[in-house]
């Protein structure tokens, strides 16, 4: 990012952070296609439902427009599995990404512990979040 798209940014409306908004399926596998990140974008039915069975959602917009969102799976006791953290490729590395960390991060408290899987490219990425890598979990990947 540059100062010019700074300053075109700062023109904009800001971004606004919600919690729980309920979010619709096209407008998630636009911003996940957006994103970079892999997920089966192509049947909506499937991330309607994988954002209905989430129990912490946490959306970034700039205006109508979304474009970032965090969702986990927590006890908001003890563990938190932050499976989605997809930003648009233009707000990369404009700390919307951090801030969504930031807010899931004081919604589950900090009795819990916040765990994610990261795809390869993003490895170097979670260090700067303050995540530690670490080398005992284990996985039985999905069928399809």
């Amino acid at each position: 990012m540059n100062e010019r798209d700074d300053a075109l940014r700062e023109q904009l409306e800001p971004v606004t952070y919600g919690v729980g908004e309920a979010l619709d399926a096209a407008e998630v596998a636009a911003l996940f296609d957006d994103s970079g990140i892999r997920r089966p974008t192509q049947d909506l039915a499937r991330i309607a439902t994988m954002f209905a069975h989430a129990n912490l959602v946490i959306s970034a917009r700039q205006g109508e427009r979304l474009i970032g969102v965090a969702r986990a799976l927590t006890d908001f006791s003890y563990c938190c599995y932050l499976s989605d953290l997809a930003v648009a490729r233009e707000f990369q590395r404009s700390g919307v990404g951090r801030e969504l960390v930031r807010r899931v991060r004081e919604q589950i408290g900090p009795q819990s512990m916040l765990l994610l899987l990261s795809a390869p490219e993003a490895m170097e990425y979670y260090p700067r979040l303050g995540f530690e890598r670490v080398e005992n979990a284990f996985l039985i990947r999905r069928a399809t």
